[in-house]
């Protein structure tokens, strides 16, 4: 078993004897703390039997330190940023505790702020500089920002899609810092012209005392009016009956979610495309969580991290956003949710469709093969394992449906018929891609509740000094 999850863990051991597995226990804790991730640790039957003291520890480091970067390279950033005419920052989920201190350094550059997955809870509201997401799953005007700039700064974030990041082809490509407080994840994604090695936090509180140059709102004047433009594309596209067409439309279902669900509520989303639009459409406020499998990508994700979400928050509303393809995969685990009685909602996206997997061929230019099944009703099988449950199919009765079933206590699951068509395509696209998208010509659907994002860079657009 080891051997299986050496791959997907931080740490993993088999255990050979009880005094080994008192000295392996602390170990795997100390190690998940550490990392923020799993350790596993492999217990064989016979060393189960074995008596013991108990873990070979009197304490675990659990208020971490935070790395400071060398002076070094945060004068060589200072130096980088007041040469460049135009920056733009983008932010992971290493923004979390540097939010602050991202707002400012954006100020004094007049910069804008995209963001991964990862940093949309941390950065996208109430953020003045906002220009949407990149990457396969992205929105706005945050691709153009990055390729269109002297300098490109990653914050804490090991973004995956380094397709979607500008490279040293290309016209005038910019230059490419990366701040991160992991030193192995620097320039593995992306030839860096300066790695810093340090908290976000600290080391933007180390260099902003050391700019010295004035910047022009131009760019990010620019930008944002691309933002706007790009967002109001979407919006328009978005047919104005949604709530009367039938399949129910998936962006309109995640948008009355993001409506109804409360304002500390607690997402998973699946991989696939509620991974879209839990991005475009779940709007962060400070207080709301969103996971998903961000850096394994793994199918099936959400169900399980609900409820492990729902076990550590059980005040909290705990909304799983599931496709139906990843509930299928880890149906069994209703009989986990039923068994603990756990306060929580599964939202079924339930297109009887994988649809990322579609998208991902239709864009090759393949026809989808495999990719569909037959309508399986979930809330009958929700109903069987003894979990509360609805099926709904109206778009007029969505709201209201939806509405009770997340105040009803204790575990729901909330079956959702929705368009198999509605597929959403990322922001940037080869011309290739754009071929075959069009050979086999499938219909796309978007906007919605990305009106919310609308109003957003509208207000920011207005307040911009020109």
């Amino acid at each position: 078993p080891e051997i299986l999850f050496q791959e997907c863990s931080h740490f993993c051991e088999m255990v050979n004897s009880g005094t080994h597995g008192a000295t392996m226990l602390h170990i795997a804790v100390q190690t998940a703390i550490a990392q923020s991730g799993v350790s596993v640790l492999v217990l064989p039957g016979d060393v189960a039997d074995e008596e013991v003291d108990g873990p070979l520890t009197k304490d675990l480091a659990t208020d971490l330190g935070r790395v400071q970067p060398a002076a070094a390279p945060v004068g060589r950033l200072a130096e980088l940023i007041d040469a460049a005419e135009s920056v733009t920052l983008f932010t992971g989920a290493g923004v979390r505790d540097a939010r602050e201190e991202v707002l400012e350094l954006a100020e004094r550059v007049k910069a804008p702020i995209g963001h991964a997955f990862g940093g949309k809870e941390f950065m996208q509201y109430d953020n003045p500089y906002d220009v949407g997401m990149s990457g396969l799953l992205g929105y706005g005007a945050c691709y153009d920002a990055m390729h269109e700039t002297d300098l490109v700064i990653l914050l804490g974030t090991d973004f995956p899609y380094s397709e979607f990041l500008p490279g040293p082809d290309g016209k005038n490509p910019p230059k490419i810092v990366q701040i991160d407080a992991e030193a192995s994840r620097l320039g593995r994604r992306v030839p860096l012209d300066l790695a810093i090695h340090g908290d976000v936090a600290l080391t933007l509180q180390a260099v902003l005392p050391l700019l010295t140059s004035a910047k022009s709102h131009r760019f990010l004047h620019r930008m944002l009016k691309a933002h706007h433009k790009a967002l109001t594309g979407v919006v328009s596209a978005y047919t104005k009956n949604v709530e009367r067409m039938k399949p129910i439309h998936p962006e309109f279902v995640a948008a009355t979610l993001d409506s109804l669900a409360d304002d500390d509520a607690v997402f998973t989303v699946d991989t696939g495309m509620c991974n879209v639009w839990g991005a475009r459409y779940i709007t962060p406020n400070g207080r709301r969580r969103l996971f998903g499998s961000w850096h394994h990508g793994t199918m099936a994700n959400a169900l399980p991290q609900a409820i492990g979400a729902s076990k550590a928050f059980p005040q909290r509303q705990v909304i799983s956003m599931s496709g139906d393809g990843g509930l299928g995969m880890l149906m069994g685990e209703l009989l986990t949710v039923k068994l603990h009685d756990l306060n929580m909602k599964i939202v079924v996206f339930n297109n009887s469709s994988l649809g990322m997997v579609k998208l991902e061929m239709l864009v090759e230019g393949l026809p989808d093969y495999g990719t569909d099944h037959e309508q399986v009703d979930f809330a009958a099988i929700a109903k069987g394992v003894g979990i509360g449950s609805v099926r709904i199919t109206d778009p007029k009765k969505l709201t209201k449906q939806l509405a009770e079933a997340l105040a009803t206590p204790g575990p729901m699951l909330i079956d959702v018929v929705t368009d198999p068509d509605a597929l959403s395509m990322p922001p940037k696209i080869s011309a290739q891609q754009i071929r075959g998208f069009a050979t086999a010509s499938t219909k796309i659907v978007l906007g919605g509740g990305v009106g919310k994002m609308l109003d957003m860079a509208a207000t920011n657009l207005r307040n911009m000094p020109r």
